[in-house]
């Protein structure tokens, strides 16, 4: 069963209907039906009983996204969350590794008291704790200075901060965002890959595809760094895509016919 995005959009959204001042243009987006008058959703296409939702000059219309349009606020979106997720993660992380600053001594010794404890379970679930990576990089991690600590998790909190306007930028559908999206996401690529040559593991191959993915797309799909027309064209198709527009042109395009 294929998903009609638009009208996805428009049950959680609402219909977006709209009466121009231009009364030809108007008569193409209303019918008279035993319901009463209805007006056509410039997002899906249906013909909506009621009043518009507003009205006005053919150029103040909302551009609403629709089409191939509105599949790339939703793959945006979808990232946008992926990228709070991780923003929230980081951050909850970072404060962590900074509690350790001034408690170092005390988690060492709960830690040397509670491990010999988890031996016995970690056993029945085939979980050797002496050779296991986790353990002894939590180990290693109670001999830093509290200066190297502080400078970790400075670090990991800069890395939340930029997940999170990353985020901000994706769900907003900024050209900004997108921008800073690409380079971000790049600049962290060479990095995951050297983490699979130390070691390969599925999360860590899917989160590498996620993004290496999220970047090709980015790029070819809004057309960022002058990619097929770059900004130019990107925004002539974000227009094209609202029904009125569409029907604006078909109107334009039938008088020039006539005229010939």
């Amino acid at each position: 069963m294929k998903l009609d995005v638009e009208l996805f959009a428009c049950g959680v959204r609402g219909h977006a209907t709209y009466r121009p001042d231009d009364t030809d243009l108007a008569d193409q987006l209303h019918v008279q039906t035993a319901a009463g008058l209805t007006w056509r959703c410039l997002r899906c296409g249906t013909f909506v009983t009621g009043e518009p939702a507003a009205s006005g000059p053919v150029q103040d219309a909302p551009v609403v996204a629709r089409g191939a349009v509105l599949r790339d606020m939703v793959i945006m979106r979808l990232l946008a969350l992926d990228r709070l997720l991780h923003a929230v993660v980081l951050l909850v992380a970072g404060l962590f590794i900074l509690g350790l600053r001034h408690s170092q001594e005390s988690i060492e010794r709960a830690f040397e008291r509670e491990l010999p404890l988890l031996e016995p379970i970690a056993a029945q679930l085939g979980w050797t704790l002496a050779e296991s990576r986790s353990v002894a990089l939590i180990e290693k991690s109670l001999t830093l200075s509290p200066t190297v600590i502080t400078w970790i998790g400075a670090a990991i909190l800069v890395y939340a901060a930029l997940h999170l306007v990353e985020a901000v930028g994706l769900w907003l559908m900024q050209r900004w965002g997108e921008y800073f999206s690409v380079v971000v996401t790049s600049a962290f690529v060479p990095m995951e890959i050297y983490e699979l040559t130390e070691r390969v593991t599925v999360l860590k191959l899917l989160v590498l595809a996620i993004n290496v993915a999220a970047v090709v797309w980015l790029v070819w799909r809004k057309r960022l760094f002058g990619i097929r027309g770059g900004a130019v064209a990107y925004h002539a198709e974000h227009s094209a895509e609202s029904l009125l527009t569409l029907e604006s042109a078909t109107r334009a395009n039938a008088g020039a016919v006539r005229r010939e």
